[in-house]
C-alpha cells in the first residue's frame, strides 16, 4: 500500500485545483511534486499554454523540470494541485490508472473548503474525473467539457480534461489547445 507523497498544494489566491489520480512509483520521478514523471506532458502544456514553448519548465539535459519555476508560476497565477486519490495498491508495476485500487480517496469537498477563491477544478484522466464527480454529485462531463455544481453558496465548474500521460493518444500541441480554454477562462 502507498500512500501519497505529497502534501496538497494549495496557494491562498487558488482560482483552479487540478487533480490528477496518484503519482507514479518514486524511482519514476523527475522531481518531487506533481506529475513528476519526465515523460508525461504536463508541464509541456504549461509551458505551451502560458509560454509558447513546451520547454519552458523542461530541463532536457538533466531530465528534470524547473521545480522552483513551476512552484512560483502556480503560485502566481492561482493554480492549486493534489489528487483524488490519498492510498492506493498498485497491482501492477505502473503509474496507469487502470493498474491502480484506490484504498482512499481524497475529501473533494474538504479540500476545496480550503479553497475559498476557487472556481474551477480540472480534472486530468478518466479515474480523477471519476472518483471527482462521484464525491460532488454531478455526472462526468465529456474530455473537453465542463460540468457545474454548487458547494454551499459557490458557483464551480468541473473540466474534464485530457490526460497528460504520453499514454492518451494525442499530441501535447492537440492537449494544451484543449487545456489553454481552460486556462484562458479561469487564470488568465
Amino acid at each position: 500500500m502507498e500512500v501519497h507523497p505529497f502534501e496538497p498544494f494549495l496557494p491562498d489566491n487558488a482560482k483552479l485545483l487540478m487533480l490528477g489520480t496518484f503519482p507514479p512509483a518514486e524511482k519514476r520521478w523527475a522531481m518531487k511534486f506533481f506529475y513528476p514523471n519526465f515523460t508525461n506532458d504536463m508541464w509541456r502544456i504549461f509551458g505551451l499554454c502560458f509560454f509558447g514553448d513546451k520547454l519552458h519548465f523542461v530541463r532536457q539535459e538533466e531530465k528534470t523540470y524547473d521545480l522552483n519555476g513551476i512552484m512560483t508560476f502556480l503560485k502566481d497565477k492561482g493554480i492549486a494541485m493534489y489528487d483524488t486519490a490519498t492510498c492506493v495498491i498498485r497491482t501492477k508495476n505502473t503509474a496507469s490508472d487502470k493498474d491502480l485500487q484506490v484504498v482512499e480517496e481524497t475529501n473533494m469537498r474538504g479540500l476545496l473548503e480550503r479553497l475559498p477563491e476557487c472556481r474551477a477544478i480540472l480534472t486530468a484522466g478518466q479515474l480523477a474525473t471519476t472518483i471527482a464527480c462521484r464525491q460532488l454529485g454531478i455526472e462526468e462531463p465529456r474530455v473537453g467539457t465542463y460540468s457545474e455544481l454548487m458547494l454551499s453558496d459557490r458557483s464551480l465548474r468541473l473540466y474534464r480534461m485530457p490526460s497528460s500521460s504520453r499514454a492518451y493518444p494525442l499530441s501535447v500541441e492537440k492537449k494544451a489547445q484543449a487545456y489553454q480554454t481552460v486556462f484562458d477562462e479561469i487564470v488568465k
